[in-house]
């Protein structure tokens, strides 16, 4: 038998069984894999928001240190503690009353003429030319200012706003009942050289003792910090900010802290922040005031515990349809050709259905109808 001859023949029932069988499940597992594909990118995409929002977080803190360690190492400085011992030796014959009038009246003068040749001796100081040359070495370092025990200026880069340090907010935390203390300021931002900045008080102890003799005060640039930041990539649609524990925007691309912008990522996450699974699993899908679904991360620097005014929070979000946009697009597609097949299937049955009856229909002759059978 030649093979061009060779003919397969069945009836439409089996067809349409056949089909069925075979239609109907691949398209409903295919839409099913295509749902189960959108969850597994939602998951994946969390999982690499927290990553980039705990690295930057992890910078974060990495920057600060380092601050502290430069700090440090001028608070520290032999010739430092030296000079400042020095500086004190005039008041330890005088009460607490007789020292604070003492650097009480040269602050009254620090901003007239006689403060002015004040200020010029202590910049002129073989320190204060020491703590400029610290500076130049450190380009992060803006200022630095050395005072001893009773708060009074010893040595300076720049001439300071105040000669007598005690009547500012941080010196109570500084002094720490003459043990020491470090005190780091929040961020505050230069508008004229358009540099942020924090202040970075560290305690200078006599050494053997460790009793509390002075303070070295540096203003830190962390525009570097924030340039890091700003660098990190979140697809196309998604941006890394730093935020204040009450949703203030430190730092965001555009944003500077005398903004004082509220972040509405934080308004979202504020809850999850609260909670210790909230703040392990590091991220969630939110829908923000405009009605754009979001992914937002979220991770905190750690820097509050030991320094109260550095409550940072680093926060980033994105587009929800640039991540799900590629398989929502699948499962739309799996959906279409699930529904074709099936209308397809559905015309078929009806063909077969109707087809089938009117076969039924033409059993019936003719011949039958002339001649009906007797009863």
């Amino acid at each position: 038998m030649p093979l061009d001859s060779l003919e397969l023949r069945t009836s439409l029932q089996r067809v349409l069984i056949g089909l069925i069988l075979i239609l109907v499940p691949l398209t409903v597992f295919g839409f099913y894999v295509a749902l189960q594909g959108d969850s597994q990118i939602r998951q994946m995409a969390g999982e690499n928001i927290r990553s980039v929002t705990r690295t930057s977080a992890e910078l974060t803190s990495q920057f600060i240190a380092g601050r502290l360690r430069d700090v440090s190492l001028i608070a520290n400085n032999p010739s430092i503690v030296q000079a400042v011992a020095a500086a004190n030796q005039p008041y330890e014959r005088l009460s607490e009353d007789a020292i604070l009038s003492k650097v009480g009246a040269l602050e009254e003068k620090w901003n007239n003429s006689e403060g002015d040749v004040l200020a010029k001796n202590i910049l002129a100081s073989d320190l204060a030319r020491q703590l400029r040359r610290m500076r130049d070495l450190n380009p992060l370092l803006l200022k630095i200012t050395v005072a001893d025990s009773s708060g009074a200026t010893v040595a300076a880069t720049d001439k300071p706003v105040h000669y007598f340090q005690t009547d500012r907010g941080y010196w109570a935390v500084l002094y720490a009942q003459g043990q020491g203390a470090i005190h780091v300021a929040d961020v505050r931002y230069d508008e004229q050289n358009r540099l942020p900045y924090i202040s970075i008080a560290y305690p200078i102890l006599q050494e053997g003792t460790g009793r509390f003799v002075g303070a070295a005060t540096a203003l830190v640039d962390v525009s570097p910090l924030f340039a890091q930041l700003n660098r990190q990539q979140i697809g196309h649609t998604g941006r890394l900010s730093l935020v204040r524990d009450d949703g203030t925007v430190i730092q965001a691309p555009g944003v500077t802290t005398s903004m004082k912008i509220h972040s509405e990522e934080y308004s979202a996450i504020r809850d999850s922040l609260g909670t210790l699974r909230g703040r392990e699993t590091g991220y969630l899908f939110t829908t923000f005031s405009k009605g754009e679904p979001y992914l937002v991360g979220f991770a905190d620097a750690g820097l509050k515990d030991a320094f109260p005014n550095l409550s940072w929070i680093v926060v980033a979000s994105q587009e929800q349809r640039e991540i799900t946009g590629p398989i929502r697009n699948v499962a739309a597609f799996a959906l279409f050709v699930m529904i074709l097949s099936l209308l397809m299937l559905s015309l078929l049955a009806a063909y077969v259905f109707l087809h089938r009856r009117q076969k039924i229909e033409d059993i019936e002759t003719p011949e039958d109808k002339l001649h009906p059978t007797a009863a």
